[in-house]
């Protein structure tokens, strides 16, 4: 049955309604739609659905113009774009429609095809989108560093001011951003007076519009700003400029649609592309910006986008307008930025959007041929000038990735959108090749100190230097490793690793610190008492403290290394099958890194017999797992001192032949209770979880009791007492269980598999293995230091 959770209770639609349900962020939804609660035409929506129809009328028109595409192409994109994308795409709250970051790549297209052929173009993209989709493509397709990305759309967006701007000086555009920038010298020596008059106008009711003071400021933003700055715009020029060139519709029955395309086939496969790339990261960006900001709406809850989805549904949406003969389209930050703040709720604003639209393009047509071309200009140059957010280059300038940001933009602006692609994706492999061939390591000593320095990334490239610093270094020596750097790969991490283990060996002392001093791998509260009154509060404390310490000091270490595994799949060498006990930490005790060992831990290291009453297929799952699908090389059980399992049964054991001597006297009393923890008033103990569990021990109590078989033995002494005894004899019977196991039984006749036993001694801090493989002898030998 899906989960539910208790949302808005006012009426809106079910994205946001009290029985939404519920699936991971950017995730598949975990049920259907609810389509006959899915659009509620609340108050909210409605308003919003118009507020949203007012900015995109004039956002349309004036992407038109600057595309160089048919007028009506505009507003067929935006009724299209709002009603199907609406109905099928994965974010409830965008609203899609003509883009300005697809205005560039549509311009050029349509100069070296065409109208007709463009809108083949964009069928392609959409089925491609659809494809992609269909693929669960979408969150690979965010994974492209965020520098080239806002990079992108940052060239697109001058590229788009310096074309507008001819047109708000009353020129035309030139084919390139290029032409269009050395254009503008000549373009100011010949400025028409009436175009940079209605542009200027516009452009400062935009500016100017967010920023009115006082109640009349609040009454006069329910007007949006763009609806506000072509209206003046329109008004003025009826007055001061009625010659003005202006907003030309024609008759629909003149309308194009697609044909065939012509040309070369590498270019418009190179087309295609770039407009389904534009068009996918333009739109998946802002379905996550989108998500942020209705998140952050007092009682905002619901299901966030599913990408995928919103992907075909921007697949289909392009499919539908290129057929009809409309402009590409994309998910537009702008417009949905204002459907969340005039406080949509859910796909019933985002449709109605798309039918307000459709009306307009069949019956107000008088109306918007009133709008001067020059006002639409100054609007999308505004758009264009926007892209370039000064937030991201802030962003990217801190996480050094200007380079690439800026390689973006200037490959965008000369060359076009795919070249400066290419240059940003050459620019940061170049400089993420640098970072990791840099590294700078040092050697000095401070008051009987050694002090070793590392900045930079520690690859296998820094590792012969890093070996010769450290073998400068004496034997014994006190020596403190700082490392200054975001990444490690396993060459170094061995090098470091291994030198330390042979100083400490050799009587010396060494710490790994970070560049602040902190130590490595040591998390801050590890020493930090808990009481047990204080244990609910201070534990998540110390939780949080301790995952605080892993992402400062040891993330960054083990980072890149992770990414690999994650890349590459787990290959472990080996499954270490050991006790939950919680002083035991395996890759400590082995020495081991990330994706080593596969470890299935329970209590008592339990292997349960194939087919044994009671048993649990989950240990049996994990051997099969890791000896047929992982194939490792060989299976280590790790018995422990003081085991709790094992004293629970050696107690068990002890009382229950007390209770059988008791229940034979002339003397015993049979109401008693003998049994541990809640009886039944017969001496026979509850069946739990644990006690049924502990049965699978029965086989190693018995074993140990037995005269067929020979004590086990730490090399050199007697086992301490009985359950030091019964814990090394578990280790012996459980590598015995494992041999049942048709898995594990195969493996060994082929040679392929080894087992191991293994006791460790946690007072001790000492390391014991089982000898005489493959056939046991019942003798653990110390593990000495190297």
């Amino acid at each position: 049955m899906p989960a539910y959770v208790p949302t808005r209770t006012d009426n809106t639609d079910s994205d946001f309604s009290p029985t939404a349900r519920v699936h991971p962020p950017h995730g598949p939804p975990q049920g259907g739609d609810g389509h006959r609660s899915r659009f509620p035409i609340s108050g909210a929506n409605l308003s919003a659905s118009i507020t949203v129809f007012l900015i995109a009328v004039p956002m349309s028109l004036g992407l038109a113009v600057a595309i160089g595409a048919p007028l009506e192409a505009g507003l067929l994109a935006a009724a299209v774009g709002g009603i199907v994308a609406g109905l099928l795409g994965g974010s409830a709250l965008q609203v899609t429609g003509p883009s300005a970051g697809l205005t560039v790549v549509t311009a050029g297209l349509i100069q070296d095809y065409g109208w007709r052929t463009t809108c083949a173009i964009t069928v392609g993209a959409g089925l491609l989108q659809l494809v992609l989709g269909s693929l669960r493509a979408a969150r690979s397709a965010l994974a492209v560093s965020p520098a080239i990305v806002h990079g992108t759309l940052a060239g697109i967006g001058v590229a788009i001011a310096l074309a507008q701007l001819h047109i708000v000086l009353g020129g035309t555009p030139q084919s390139s951003a290029v032409a269009n920038a050395l254009a503008l010298p000549g373009q100011f020596a010949r400025v028409a007076p009436a175009a940079p008059l209605i542009g200027g106008l516009t452009i400062a009711v935009l500016v100017l519009w967010p920023r009115i003071p006082g109640r009349t400021g609040r009454a006069l933003r329910r007007i949006p700003a763009a609806l506000a700055s072509v209206a003046a715009a329109t008004a003025l020029a009826a007055v001061a400029a009625p010659g003005i060139a202006r907003v030309d519709l024609p008759s629909w029955r003149a309308h194009a649609l697609p044909e065939l395309p012509h040309g070369p086939v590498l270019g418009l496969l190179g087309a295609v592309f770039t407009v389904m790339l534009v068009a996918s990261l333009e739109s998946l960006l802002s379905a996550v910006a989108v998500d942020k900001l209705a998140a952050d709406r007092p009682g905002a809850a619901g299901r966030r986008a599913d990408l995928d989805r919103e992907l075909r549904g921007q697949g289909v949406a392009n499919t539908v307008s290129g057929l009809l003969g409309g402009l590409p389209v994309s998910g537009g930050a702008v417009r949905g930025t204002a459907n969340v703040r005039a406080g949509a709720t859910g796909r019933a604003s985002t449709v109605l959007h798309g039918v307000w639209m459709l009306i307009a393009a069949g019956l107000l047509v008088g109306v918007l041929e009133w709008m001067p071309l020059a006002a639409l200009a100054a609007l999308v140059m505004v758009v264009g000038l926007q892209m370039v957010s000064y937030a991201h280059i802030r962003n990217v300038h801190r996480h050094r990735e200007f380079l690439a940001y800026g390689a973006t933009v200037a490959g965008v602006v000369g060359f076009g959108v795919l070249e400066g692609v290419a240059a940003g994706i050459a620019v940061a492999v170049g400089v993420a090749l640098h970072r990791l061939a840099r590294t700078r390591i040092t050697l000095h000593e401070d008051g009987g100190r050694h002090r070793l320095k590392a900045r930079g990334q520690l690859t296998f490239l820094a590792v012969p230097r890093l070996s010769r610093t450290l073998g400068q270094i004496p034997s014994g020596a006190t020596a403190v490793v700082e490392l200054d750097g975001s990444f490690m790969d396993h060459a170094a991490y061995e090098t470091l690793q291994h030198w330390r283990e042979a100083h400490v060996a050799q009587g010396g002392t060494v710490e790994v610190t970070g560049r602040d001093g902190s130590r490595i791998a040591v998390p801050a509260s590890a020493a930090a008492p808990v009481t047990e009154a204080a244990s609910g509060k201070a534990g998540s404390r110390q939780l949080a403290s301790g995952l605080r310490s892993f992402q400062r000091d040891t993330a960054p270490l083990v980072r890149g290394e992770l990414a690999r595994l994650a890349r590459e799949g787990q290959r472990p060498s080996q499954l270490f099958l050991t006790c939950a006990d919680s002083r035991l930490v395996t890759s400590m005790i082995t020495s081991s890194g990330p994706g080593d060992l596969f470890t299935v831990r329970n209590v008592g290291n339990f292997v349960p017999l194939p087919g044994a009453e009671g048993s649990d297929d989950s240990v049996a799952a994990a051997i099969e797992y890791a000896v047929d699908i992982l194939r490792v090389d060989s299976i280590t059980v790790c018995g422990h001192s003081g085991c709790g399992a094992m004293t629970a049964l050696v107690n068990d054991s002890a009382r229950t032949s007390t209770q059988t001597e008791a229940e034979t006297s002339p003397d015993a009393d049979t109401t008693a209770d003998t049994s541990t923890g809640t009886g039944t008033g017969t001496g026979t103990p509850v069946d739990t979880p644990l006690r049924r569990w502990l049965r699978h021990g029965q086989p190693s109590l018995d074993r140990m009791l037995s005269r067929h078989h020979s004590w086990a033995r730490i090399s050199g002494r007697m086992p301490a007492d009985a359950v030091e005894q019964l814990c090394l004899t578990n280790v012996i019977q459980q590598l015995e269980h494992l041999r049942a196991h048709a898995s594990v039984a195969r493996r060994l006749a082929e040679g392929t598999l080894e087992l191991h036993g293994m006791y460790f001694h946690v007072g001790e801090a000492q390391a014991y293995l089982l000898t005489g493989a493959p056939e046991p002898d019942g003798v653990f030998a110390q593990v000495a230091p190297a």
